[in-house]
This record gives structure tokens, sequence and C-alpha cells, in this order.
């Protein structure tokens, strides 16, 4: 298969600041996820498609319970289905996420052209801690947010608005999100935030540039290899 060449719609200024996603976008970590509602989902009797379940992640599960349950269900057992899915994602699927290759390096570049880095998860507060460390990351980048810190998850914009508000002096046309899901450029773009795509969620990138992603990249490797000529250095492809 020949290597697909990034696109991008039009050229920007360079970005002062680099707001990432964290699953599926720094670590590999999206099938876990699904198994893990799909397990719990079954125990509480609702038997859901993988390929379902994995278009919905990227979503907080205030916003993914609501595609597969009525409002009664939710009220009668959804803070329950949440802390069992939780549960299973530690104890079964939590060893086997590995970080997404590069991720280190590609920060370190970043930190080097002197920008601004931040955290936007729709994670815990205490998941966001170990996937940090899963990724290598935990020692580079301190400011974050996760679900924790927004009343709404994506494609609500919250948790990219306080990650921006955490950002010192970075206006919203001067940073960037770093996503796998159409969730995050949607997210993104009513914070006023570009979004550069990865395939690595299990999107195609028509589907991210359908979103609004202004470029799309295989994964973290293949972002840093072409840094020079992407959003992350204001170039056009």
């Amino acid at each position: 298969m020949g290597r697909r060449r990034p696109t991008q719609t039009r050229k920007r200024s360079m970005p002062t600041a680099v707001i990432f996603d964290v699953d599926g976008t720094l670590i590999d970590s999206v099938p876990q996820h699904a198994r893990a509602w799909q397990d719990a989902f079954r125990d509480f009797g609702h038997d859901i498609p993988f390929e379902d379940l994995r278009r919905q992640i990227g979503k907080g599960g205030d916003l993914l319970m609501p595609v597969f349950l009525s409002e009664a269900e939710i009220a009668e057992k959804g803070d329950a289905l949440e802390e069992h899915r939780s549960g299973i994602l530690k104890e079964l699927y939590l060893p086997t996420i590995k970080g997404l290759p590069q991720v280190r390096a590609l920060v370190e570049r970043l930190l080097a052209d002197g920008k601004q880095l931040a955290l936007a998860s729709s994670a815990k507060g205490d998941e966001l801690k170990t996937y940090k460390k899963i990724a290598e990351i935990d020692d580079l980048i301190s400011i974050e947010t996760s679900s924790d810190d927004a009343e709404e998850s994506k494609p609500n914009p919250d948790i990219f608005q306080a990650a921006l508000k955490r950002l010192d002096g970075v206006a919203a046309q001067d940073a960037v999100v770093v996503g796998d899901t159409p969730y995050d450029a949607e997210a993104a773009a009513k914070a006023g935030i570009r979004t550069i795509g990865l395939l690595t969620g299990g999107w195609t990138a028509e589907e991210l540039m359908q979103a609004g992603c202004i470029a799309t990249y295989r994964d973290p490797a293949e972002l840093l290899a072409r840094y020079e000529t992407s959003p992350l250095a204001g170039s056009q492809t």
C-alpha cells in the first residue's frame, strides 16, 4: 500500500500551543475501551456489536450511553454500568494498552520548538495519570484536563476550552488539537481550535476531514516524520 500524503485545507500561522487528545491519539486503546463497554453492557443485559461501540469511543460515558440506552435505563443503572465498565477496563484490558510509536519524540520536538502543550481527555482523572505513564510523557506534560474538568464531554467543547484556559496567553486561533476521532474535531471547532487527525482511532482520513480536520496522518510517528510540512510548523503539504 502506498503512503498517503497528509491533506491540509489552507495555510495558517504556526501554532504556539498543541492540545493532545489521549485515547487513540497517544496510546493504542480504542479497541480495549470498546471491549470494556461491550462487556459491561452485556453484563447489564444489552448485547451491542463491537463496531457500533468502537465508533462511539472518544465520547464520554455521558454521551455514549444515550446512544444505546433510554433515559429511564440511564437513570436506573447508568452510574452502576459506567463504574462496572471502569472496573472491567482496569482489570482485563488496561494491561494490554500500549503507547503509540514516537509519541515521546514528538512531544520532545514540540517542546524544543517552544510550544506550550496540554492534554485534554474524556477519561477520568485517575485513568489519565495511568495513560500518561503508558505514553511515556508523564514527565513532559503537566497541563491537563479530564472529564473531571468538564460538564459535558466531546463532541462538546468543554474539555478543550478548559485546556485552553490553562495555557499561558494562548488564543484559540493560535492552538492546534491533535486527535483521532470526529468528536475531537467537532469539539475543537466549537472552541475555535483547528484539529490534526490521526488514523489510530480507526476512522478514515475522509471521515476525519469531513468532521473538520485540517490534516490527517497515520500515527504520531508519521506526524513527527512530516513535522516540517505539517500544520505544527505552520506549513502546507
